[in-house]
């Protein structure tokens, strides 16, 4: 028999299926793969003078918890400038953007990060608003949502950005009536301008970046995580990690195809499937139907307050179902950043003409919508019948918007759609596949804080205000589902990964209590003790 180099004693194991704990108390890991499951007694027989051997006493094993959608290498960088996240007004932005200006060495940039749009209230988003704390500063703010950012006057010099541009996607360098640059930028293609002008980290720098935030991700009890990463050096950088064995979690990397993708760059996707290492692995495509509500780039099926929000981020929304055609017939899972109610429809809409052509190589590919942040009662169904996966991130809706709908998203929505905020439990009850994440850098990516988000839905900051859209709350083991088998389904992997059971993978995550007994308030301070990760530790407390 392989050696056994983990075994686990004293262990409540806990199947997030039914929410029952099992009737062993130990398990050994071997391989990557849990060997065996029974009583202490039986579990210290398969060990040898080479096993570690961990005495739980009492602690709670569940599957590993995995993120459902987040960005490593292109959060890991961002989160490095001022986090402007706990400003909630502009006279908060104004005093840290000062303190930072003050430790600023001449001629340096800039650069924060989690802007909210509310702190403008009814002011323009610009950075006319922020007075002249950037004067002679090149800076680049990006707001919360990452779709869009300020750039102080001194960067769009720098950038040499004097007007409005076209672009061959959606996006915007946002002008006044003078056709002056307001420092407001809408989407990838108009912030990349900038963006180009400013410093960037070496390749070292990136690598420990990452390295240092995926770390710090497996102490908070993730194993895995599903990336949406599409930057130049983000595979090399997974490759590079793996092969040091530094990579603490198990990434599905789904490189971004965008408008203009000509069919050689559809086939380099295709072709590039399976790539990966012992941790990592390339699966699926990312695409974008819409951008976001907050910045009106999403795509509604009635304008947003502002007249804003009607157009899809393909020019032509006919191609991008011809390419999820293609995808489809290749096998190749589709993953769409769909926000608003006409987003998501079409995405719906594409799938469902992709499979009625006929199922994809190796049988019919697994589609996911991510974001889904408001549709209508006739889209919920179509999910389940289509088997596609609602990819959702309920810490948005907590943090980012308010019960009394006075936040902008909502404003921007109206009343009607506002109430149909991230619906979770109607999404759930309609029979499809919820799979929750953190959409990091957006929002905070421990997965106790995503879980119990899902279940309160109130303002981490202030848990004593009410929840948005209470009756689409989850309950602890639908949460608890959504971070373990949900999202092994999400991956086309629910045979060997999300359960407790003997040939699956080892990645576990310990907690010194249940996470379903713990109230939903409560939960992001649950002790997390131990991380495994294909049959090794990747974070262990003290108290282990």
């Amino acid at each position: 028999m392989p050696p056994t180099p983990l075994v686990l004693l004293s262990a409540r194991l806990l199947d997030p299926v039914t929410g029952a704990f099992l009737p062993h108390t130990a398990l050994a890991l071997s391989g990557g793969r849990i060997r065996a499951l029974g009583d202490d007694r039986e579990m210290r027989a398969l060990a040898d003078t080479s096993t570690t051997v961990i005495d739980l006493k009492g602690a709670v094993v569940t599957p590993g918890l995995v993120d459902g959608h987040l960005h490593p290498v292109s959060g890991a960088e961002l989160t490095q400038g001022l986090d402007l996240s706990g400003c909630a007004d502009l006279d908060a932005v104004r005093d840290a953007l000062a303190r930072e200006v003050s430790g600023l060495a001449p001629g340096a940039w800039l650069h924060g990060w989690g802007l909210d749009p509310n702190v403008f209230g009814d002011r323009p988003v610009g950075t006319a608003a922020i007075g002249p704390v950037l004067d002679g500063v090149p800076a680049l703010l990006q707001m919360f949502d990452a779709h869009s950012m300020l750039a102080s006057p001194r960067a769009l010099e720098l950038a040499g950005v004097d007007g409005p541009r076209t672009f061959d996607q959606a996006a915007e360098v946002v002008c006044d009536a003078a056709g002056r640059p307001t420092g407001l930028l809408l989407e990838d293609a108009a912030c990349e301008l900038v963006e180009r002008a400013a410093p960037r980290p070496t390749r070292a720098e990136r690598r420990d970046q990452l390295a240092g935030a995926l770390r710090e991700m497996a102490a908070t009890g993730l194993t895995g995580g599903h990336a949406m990463d599409a930057g130049g050096e983000s595979l090399a950088l997974y490759a590079e990690l793996d092969e040091a064995g530094e990579l603490p979690m198990r990434l599905r990397v789904a490189p971004w195809c965008q408008p203009g993708t000509d069919a050689e760059g559809l086939r380099a996707l295709i072709e590039g499937q399976g790539a990966g290492g012992a941790l990592w692995r390339t699966s699926g495509v990312k695409l974008f139907m819409d951008g976001t509500i907050d910045n009106g780039t999403a795509w509604l099926e009635r304008p947003d307050c502002h007249g804003e929000s009607t157009h899809a981020f393909w020019p032509d929304p006919a191609v991008y179902t011809h390419i999820v055609g293609e995808l489809h017939r290749a096998g190749v899972p589709t993953a769409t950043h769909a926000i608003g109610d006409a987003a998501v429809r079409h995405v719906l809409d594409s799938v469902e003409k992709a499979r009625a052509v006929g199922g994809g190589a190796n049988g019919s590919p697994r589609h996911r919508v991510e974001h889904i942040e408001t549709v209508p009662d006739d889209t919920l169904r179509r999910f389940a019948e289509l088997d596609v996966i609602a990819s959702m991130q309920p810490t948005h809706c907590c943090d980012f918007t308010r019960a009394d709908h006075t936040d902008n998203w909502s404003r921007r929505l109206g009343e009607e759609r506002a109430a149909r905020a991230w619906r979770c439990r109607d999404l759930w009850d309609s029979g499809a596949t919820v799979v929750l994440g953190s959409d990091w850098p957006i929002a905070p990516y421990p997965p106790l804080g995503v879980m119990a988000g899902a279940r309160h839905r109130r303002p981490s900051r202030d848990l004593s205000q009410d929840p948005h859209g209470p009756e689409q709350a989850l309950t602890a083991l639908e949460a608890l589902q959504g971070m373990t088998v949900n999202a092994a389904r999400a991956a086309g992997e629910e045979h060997e990964a999300g359960r407790l059971a003997v040939g699956h993978r080892a990645d576990l995550t310990v907690f010194a209590e249940s996470p379903l007994g713990v109230a939903a308030t409560d939960l992001p301070e649950l002790p997390v003790l131990l991380t495994v990760l294909d049959g090794g530790t990747t974070h262990r407390a003290a108290s282990m």
